[in-house]
């Protein structure tokens, strides 16, 4: 799938604000795509004022402040001295990214340096760079694991529960009882986002309903189990189904719950006429903006024929139409990880206290993409 120009120009910004300068040629490496796009979207973001270009290299409006010239706390003084915090996030992936921004903007205002580590899309790529941040002196880790699979999950138990030194995960919940159980978290409460999009369709008065979701992330995992759970729990819901919003947001094969789930790209419409369904949750929002495309070349109109709730709120405001979605609070879950981490570090009374795992709740953003069923209207 082609990506949206906006949510490739915010993934840039990620990258710069994140590191300071950044060459085009590595943009353009990272981004996989080409150095003259990437080039032509720096000057527009130049022009509009959201970054600063050179010869050859975009840079941040306004360059990172030095550790040593912001004012800390006084129970952190230690911290600062002894190393850098450690994020490591996934590669091209704007959702944790915002989380990152979040928890940079604690760490920075602490006086924390930081040592950022971009993990690429393969297996078990996450142990190297932290191996590497802590032979280089890191004394914390935020960590948000890409783990495509529950797979993937469980081979990083091991190493991550014996780090050595005090760590948070963001966004990330391991499996109860797990060697993670007892790390540090903090995430998104999926399960209540999950209702959040149910209720909001069932509200309007629809009775049948879709959710096409992605099977390769937790985040992904998770909104696919409580849209189950919720759906069929629901009196007022007459038909529910799942499917797979992309091909190639597979992780593994399904197991026994209730799914439509194929390898092929999703006929939304074909599904929808199928399951005479009025109602849509499409989860992540790049997934949901071609999905809707799809819909309106097939002439059915959003939310004329179908309403859409998508899910992350990265772009979903950026469409055509406008999608109504559920907001996970992205930034504030990675400034509460590195306020916890913080905590962990400063050597103040309880700051070797009970684990803590932290959830806060998604808002649902209400744009017109979702309205009353076509059967319900005078």
């Amino acid at each position: 799938m082609r990506e949206p120009v906006e949510l490739r120009r915010q993934r840039i910004l990620s990258v710069v604000e994140s590191r300071g300068a950044v060459k085009v040629s590595v943009l353009a490496a990272e981004l996989d795509v080409s150095v003259v796009t990437v080039r032509r979207d720096v000057e527009e973001l130049a022009r509009v004022g959201r970054l600063r270009r050179g010869h050859g290299v975009a840079r941040p409006v306004r360059e990172p402040v030095p550790p040593a010239a912001v004012p800390a706390a006084r129970g952190e003084e230690q911290a600062r001295e002894a190393g850098a915090v450690a994020l490591v996030v996934p590669e091209r992936h704007s959702y944790l990214y915002e989380t990152l921004h979040g928890a940079r903007s604690v760490l920075e205002e602490s006086g924390i340096r930081i040592a950022l580590h971009i993990a690429p899309p393969s297996p078990g790529a996450e142990r190297p760079l932290v191996e590497r941040a802590l032979a280089d002196g890191a004394r914390g880790l935020l960590i948000a694991p890409r783990w495509p699979s529950a797979r993937s999950e469980e081979l990083d138990y091991g190493w991550l529960a014996d780090v050595g030194v005090p760590t948070v995960l963001m966004e990330r919940r391991p499996r109860p009882g797990s060697a993670l159980h007892a790390l540090d978290s903090v995430c998104s409460d999926h399960w209540y986002g999950t209702h959040l999009a149910v209720d909001h369709l069932v509200s309007l008065g629809h009775r049948r309903i879709v959710l096409a979701a992605r099977n390769d992330s937790p985040t992904a995992r998770s909104i696919r189990a409580a849209f189950a759970e919720i759906a069929s729990a629901r009196p007022e819901v007459e038909d529910w189904s799942v499917a797979l919003s992309s091909p190639e947001a597979a992780a593994e094969p399904r197991g026994s719950a209730p799914a439509t789930d194929g390898r092929a790209a999703l006929d939304l419409p074909v599904l929808l006429r199928e399951r005479g369904a009025t109602g849509a949750v499409l989860h992540g929002d790049v997934d949901a903006l071609m999905l809707v495309q799809r819909l309106a070349d097939s002439g059915v109109e959003v939310p004329r024929d179908c309403s859409v709730v998508a899910y992350d709120d990265v772009v979903a405001a950026l469409g055509s139409t406008p999608l109504t979605a559920v907001a996970p609070p992205k930034a504030e879950i990675g400034r509460a990880a590195a306020e916890l981490l913080l905590h962990r570090l400063s050597g103040a009374v309880g700051a070797s206290g009970p684990v803590r795992r932290t959830e806060l709740l998604p808002t649902l953003e209400v744009r017109g993409s979702a309205q009353a069923p076509p059967s319900s209207k005078k």
